[in-house]
């Protein structure tokens, strides 16, 4: 089995529970919404956003409000699923089964966050692909919003890599406007968050 088949297997499991990764229990997890709201919203209005990752809904529930429009991707089913019973199906919000590598709308964004996933997607080189994929997406003079557990967390869980390895990734082609560090009690709650802008001039 390879790693993205038990990549993709993990997540269906995990969110098969009442509340995956105690994402709205977890005062550590709404210190880290509260910090991502803040970043997204950082310019102010949002023409259109695109969440990747959307697990059972609850950061889509806290963005969602502050878009006209907002697209929301996820690789599993499941998770589309679970956050558009949360939602209860608002008109302004597109969701689609894809992808992160293999999404490519015609538009571009306005600001994209994506928080907890790179580390899913295989190797560094899909990471990678990724993140090209992200950037190339990203409208000119948008912003990106990162979240991601750290490198060291990651590999324990035996990921390739996480936080640090991707926000230099991302910051080959845009510019990194605010890091923040997020922090719980255990080890594993420990993230960090960042903002990027895409230059107006010279756009990939």
């Amino acid at each position: 089995m390879d790693e993205l088949t038990q990549n993709y297997q993990l997540l269906n499991r995990e969110l098969a529970a009442d509340d995956p990764w105690r994402l709205d229990g977890n005062p550590f997890e709404q210190k880290r919404y509260a910090q991502m709201l803040r970043l997204s919203l950082a310019e102010g209005p949002i023409t259109h956003a695109l969440e990747v990752g959307c697990a059972a809904g609850a950061f889509t529930e806290k963005l969602a409000p502050h878009c006209q429009r907002l697209t929301v991707i996820d690789v599993v089913p499941q998770a589309i699923a679970r956050a558009r019973r949360r939602m209860k199906e608002p008109p302004h919000i597109l969701w689609t089964v894809s992808d992160v590598q293999q999404f490519s709308p015609d538009e571009r964004f306005d600001l994209i966050v994506v928080a907890e996933v790179l580390y899913y997607v295989g190797e560094i080189a899909d990471m990678r692909a990724a993140v090209r994929n992200l950037v190339r997406m990203l409208a000119p003079g948008g912003h990106l919003v990162f979240g991601s557990a750290r490198d060291a967390n990651c590999r324990r869980w035996g990921h390739a890599a996480g936080a640090e390895t991707v926000i230099a990734m991302l910051n080959e082609t845009l510019i990194e406007v605010e890091q923040v560090e997020c922090r719980g009690e255990t080890v594993n709650e420990d993230c960090l968050l960042a903002r990027f802008r895409n230059p107006v001039a010279g756009s990939l």
